[in-house]
This record gives C-alpha cells, structure tokens and sequence, in this order.
C-alpha cells in the first residue's frame, strides 16, 4: 500500500483512522487503525526513522519507492509459511476480506460493509462476501413477524 507517514498520523501520532485512495476505482476509503496496530507502526517508523513525506513501507528496490504488491505477497506467503498455516488459505486478498465477513456476520449490515470496502454497488458487496440466496433464506427464516 502507497501510505505515506503524513497520511495516518497527526503531528507525531499515529492516527486512529485514516483516509486511502483506492488504486482500482480512485475512491478514498476510510479505515480503523487498532490501538495495537498504532503502537506497532509508531515503533516501526521510529525504528526505521521515517519522516513524513516518506512511505510507510519502503521498497527495497530501487526502482519503487514504496511496497509492491508483489513484494507484499511474498511477505505475507513467508509470514504464513513460519507460522506453519495453508498458504491455500492465507493470501492478500483473503486478509482484506476477512475484517468485511467477520462485520457482515456480526452486524448484517451490508450498508456498513459496503462503505468500508469502498464498494460503490451493494451488489458488488454482496458477491465479494459470497452471500447467496441459501443465506438470504436463512436469514429470512430466523425472522418471525
């Protein structure tokens, strides 16, 4: 992701949500940023003394100044390999998926979901989520009026 520093933090903070420009359809969509997630890139832009105009997550080669999806791949399929889990299961669009099923689940508000995926159709959320007409039923069943 092409965050710079300036882009989640205020003044020296790192901040509690943020505002990106989505590559694929240049919407800006707004994300949480967990206090553990906080304290954790705070301490990595100490360590690498990052400043603000300088990208969150720096390439290593020299012909991109920021994170590829490529490299961020690779790093997620190493961080998946260690921790000994199927990387069948694990991969990054998975992980941008997951956060959205678990609200969808908890809330069924698709509404909510839709924003935060930046989706500008509900109907493109509700084919992202994979939710079929079984689950409409279901839903539909558990409801008595």
């Amino acid at each position: 992701m092409a965050l710079k520093v300036r882009d989640i933090c205020h003044g020296d903070q790192v901040a509690a949500r943020a505002i990106v420009m989505q590559h694929k359809t240049q919407r800006p969509v707004q994300f949480e940023i967990t206090q553990a997630t906080r304290e954790a890139v705070q301490a990595w832009i100490k360590l690498a003394a990052l400043k603000a105009d300088d990208y969150l997550f720096p390439s290593r080669l020299h012909e991109s100044p920021h994170l590829g999806t490529r490299q961020y791949a690779r790093i997620l399929g190493v961080w998946v390999h260690d921790l000994g889990l199927d990387p069948a299961d694990y991969g990054t669009h998975s992980m941008r998926r997951t956060k959205a099923t678990l609200i969808d689940r908890r809330t069924k508000n698709l509404r909510a979901v839709q924003l935060l995926l930046g989706h500008s159709k509900l109907e493109s959320t509700v084919r992202y989520l994979g939710i079929e007409v079984d689950d409409a039923l279901e839903i539909s069943e558990q409801t008595e009026i």
